[in-house]
């Protein structure tokens, strides 16, 4: 029996093992370089698995290692069924997956269906002429009588979203740079070309998903123009607010109603190897209704994240009560998957401002939501966001639109494991990125002896949410704030978990509701209750209760 079948058999038994899972997501470049050419790779996350499974993690998420000409590292894909050299091989991936299974952890690989690079084989078929065999592979259309681009789509890394190509002397799409154009999901062949690609990594061991810009994968095929959006109904969460993409109410060029069905198609392919997704909802007026839509049933995708909790804005008790509650309108039939930190968004630790107590906070607040949940390499280190100088600049994002937005960079900068080198112990040579000299204190080596270290606060939350199924996989009573102050009950066969966080670096007093409740999570900092229930938050401080 291969190592792969044994797997689908283990998640087919388990197939609801990503509900309440914690998923650790791996920017591969900067993880560990094995080799000391600069840039991470896949056996450097081989040599640092010991560590991830000590986290208490149940899967990592490997963001793209596919070949790739790396315009957009890695999310411009030449070849899905392949290593870049730069990672390593199909035998170093191999040795991946079989190491994180030993430690128990599961591999979930990003998917870049949406486009392509234009190096792909199959862009460089379609784009020869309007006759090839891949000539509707990719979203051709024809200017307007006056040159200009068929519509008004715009492209999330600034200007239009159509580029001219003199030999079809046609425009093609592309949502984000110019030298990723979009597949075009009508063409049924593409769709059953993507299917084959996923199962060729569902055969090679790959325990799901992570899929990228999913509701960007179907166009509407009457190429309508996009309304304007309101200027009070804007907001920066999907692009920054210097670009105009933000001016748009995107309903023809992404977010489409034909994506459902394929969708489904994915899933009957992933469900015989019990593989689990979590899409990303890139959208900034509908993401939590679209994440509903996504994920409702057991025929779609079980897992999706919207933009609601990577925002620049620190969410108070106000408003993540309202996140809530608009999940539980629009998404009760789905599953969210929530993150404060990925590789597209400034770390939180300094997006949000955070102390060392609202970190703490925050970490054990994502552990007692109703959902799943990313962490985000570093995060658990407290890493701030580095500040990368603009000739060391490699996101061309950030190139595009300095400096009133820097780009992603300083949330990629490399894993620092000690303190003690100026590269943090991630390279022997220089780092395809600069290592912060503010992060070289908060490395692993630094934080593992340290008992009071943010690292071990993950480590304990994680733990504790795994050992408490109300918390993982329970119910919740929907959220309420009063003050600064945020509660609610996760429930699960008869566990009750009373709730309660102080959003603020204000004390607040809180009374348990009646009943038999006793503290849990001392480990956590939970706070006292006294013998009538009532309870002194301390900034920043939560209490968890269990009833009796």
């Amino acid at each position: 029996m291969s190592v792969a079948v044994a797997q689908a058999m283990d998640n087919a038994v388990e197939k609801d093992w990503w509900r309440g899972a914690v998923i650790y997501q791996i920017y591969p470049r900067s993880y560990q370089d094995s080799n000391g050419d600069g840039v991470g790779d896949l056996l450097g996350i081989v040599q640092r698995l010991p560590y991830i499974a000590s986290l208490g993690v149940d899967a990592i998420w490997i963001s793209p290692f596919f070949k790739s000409p790396m315009k957009d590292f890695g999310y411009d894909v030449s070849d899905y069924c392949d290593v870049d050299p730069m990672f390593g091989t199909l035998a170093d991936f191999d040795a991946v997956v079989e190491t994180a299974h030993r430690f128990g952890v599961r591999v979930m690989i990003d998917l870049v269906l949406s486009h392509t690079s234009d190096q792909h084989p199959w862009f460089k078929e379609s784009r020869a002429d309007k006759s090839n065999a891949k000539a509707d592979w990719y979203v051709w259309a024809d200017p307007k009588p006056d040159g200009t681009p068929p519509t008004n789509w715009l492209s999330i890394f600034g200007g239009s979203g159509w580029q001219w190509d003199s030999n079809r002397e046609q425009y093609y799409l592309h949502n984000f740079l110019t030298s990723q154009p979009d597949l075009n999901f009508h063409t049924p062949d593409v769709q059953n070309a993507l299917l084959d690609v996923a199962l060729f990594w569902l055969n090679r061991g790959v325990d799901g998903f992570r899929l990228d810009t999913i509701n960007f994968y179907f166009h509407d095929d009457q190429l309508r123009n996009n309304p304007a959006l309101p200027p009070d109904q804007r907001n920066a969460t999907i692009a920054p607010s210097v670009n105009p993409y933000n001016h748009q109410e995107h309903l023809y060029d992404k977010n489409r109603p034909e994506n459902l069905a394929f969708l489904r198609r994915l899933r009957a392919v992933m469900e015989p190897f019990g593989a689990a997704a979590v899409g990303e909802v890139g959208d900034a007026q509908r993401g939590l209704e679209i994440m509903g839509e996504y994920t409702a049933g057991d025929d779609l995708m079980q897992m999706c994240y919207a933009f609601e909790f990577l925002s620049k804005t620190q969410p108070t008790a106000k408003r993540i009560v309202e996140v809530m509650q608009d999940v539980d309108r629009v998404a009760a039939d789905g599953w969210a998957c929530w993150a404060f930190s990925n590789h597209d968004v400034e770390r939180h630790a300094s997006r949000w401002n955070l102390s060392p107590a609202a970190q703490r906070m925050f970490a054990t607040l994502i552990m007692c939501l109703r959902g799943s949940v990313c962490l985000y390499q570093g995060e658990e280190l407290g890493l701030p966001e580095a500040d990368v100088h603009f000739d060391d600049l490699q996101d061309p994002y950030g190139i595009e639109f300095w400096p009133k937005f820097k780009g992603r960079d300083g949330c990629r900068t490399p894993m620092v494991w000690q303190s003690d080198n100026q590269n943090g112990g991630f390279s022997d040579t220089r780092p395809w990125l600069p290592v912060a000299s503010e992060h070289l204190g908060l490395s692993v080596e630094a934080q593992e002896d340290n008992p009071a270290a943010l690292l071990h606060h993950y480590r304990r939350a994680i733990h504790f949410r795994h050992t408490h199924p109300a918390l993982s996989i329970g119910a919740h009573d929907g959220l309420k704030a009063a003050g600064d102050v945020i509660y609610f009950t996760r429930s699960h066969d008869g566990q009750n978990i009373f709730c309660v966080f102080n959003i603020s670096d204000t004390p607040s007093d809180f009374e348990l509701p009646e009943g038999n409740w006793t503290p849990i999570g001392a480990e956590l900092g939970s706070a006292h209750v006294s013998a009538d229930g009532k309870l002194h938050l301390g900034p920043w401080q939560v209490c968890l209760a269990l009833q009796q």
